[in-house]
């Protein structure tokens, strides 16, 4: 069907064309995103509660029950918590604890407190010794493990870390410090891991064994916890601590779990073993490495 318009007819049309445009034009990029639903002032604040009965242990008690999503901070990296979460602290000092609140639509919030721990928990004391390599003496209380023929992995220390570098190639290095230990009592091991790049074909494991480490042969002996590509961690940049970032599963409990207990009076061994194919360029660093009473 041919529809004939004249003069006017087509001006008409032209001038409504070009006002619908203009109008969508002059629309902002975000005037569809924007549903009236998203909340940009959403309250962050919480409390911090002693918990009854425990040593150094506290909730952290939002203060709004709007919040759809808790994410956490004590130091140690972002993690997603709850709106009350138990937070254990076994050393004294002061800690800086930020809670970053998700509410309606994607919005946030965020707030912080300082906690001062006044005293250590003696049952809880801390005993990896320089587990912050922040001194010499510090780095001197780690043992390094050779286990690339050719050298090529190697551990480095810097910025009260140490940081593990490999060309890839399935090049590893280890680091360990002898732990006296008490048969049936509990432990908890634990460190902060960070990595700006991921890895493929990478692991990052934690032993604590009674076998005593050997240059050149790998360590197997009781692996507690870590980070491993095939198991779906390290593929990408993290921070965090190792329990919960951590993927590998407890030799013990076939779990993933940092707890680890002993049958016999005596001396182990905490490792870390490291390396890779297709290593992270920018390697995987550890710090804050703790073994503690549970």
């Amino acid at each position: 069907m041919k529809i004939n318009l004249d003069k006017k007819q087509r001006f008409l049309l032209l001038f409504f064309m070009a006002a619908v445009l203009g109008f969508t034009s002059c629309q902002p990029d975000d005037s569809f995103d924007d549903n009236g639903l998203t909340n940009n002032n959403v309250d962050a604040s919480f409390d911090i509660v002693p918990v009854e009965g425990k040593v150094n242990t506290y909730n952290l008690v939002a203060k709004t029950n709007v919040v759809l999503k808790s994410i956490w901070n004590t130091g140690n990296g972002d993690y997603v918590g709850k709106g009350v979460q138990e937070v254990s602290f076994p050393d004294a000092g002061t800690y800086t604890i930020t809670q970053t609140a998700i509410g309606a639509g994607g919005g946030t919030g965020t707030a912080s407190k300082d906690l001062v721990v006044a005293t250590t928990d003696p049952l809880k004391g801390n005993l990896v010794q320089g587990g912050s390599f922040s001194t010499a003496a510090d780095q001197a209380k780690w043992t390094v493990l050779n286990l690339s023929a050719s050298g090529a992995a190697f551990w480095s220390y810097q910025n009260n870390s140490a940081t593990l570098h490999s060309p890839g190639g399935w090049a590893q290095e280890g680091i360990y410090q002898a732990i006296d230990v008490v048969k049936d009592k509990e432990y908890t091991i634990d460190m902060k891991v960070s990595a700006l790049s991921g890895s493929d074909e990478t692991w990052f494991e934690v032993y604590a064994g009674k076998s005593f480490p050997q240059p050149g042969v790998e360590y197997k002996d009781n692996k507690v916890m870590g980070l491993s590509t095939w198991d779906g961690c390290a593929k990408g940049a993290f921070s965090g601590m190792l329990s919960a970032v951590g993927c590998v599963k407890n030799d013990k409990t076939g779990t993933v779990s940092n707890v680890v207990k002993f049958a016999e009076t005596g001396k182990i061994y905490l490792l870390i073993r490291c390396g890779g194919n297709k290593f992270t360029k920018d390697g995987i660093t550890v710090s804050k490495i703790e073994f503690r009473g549970k």
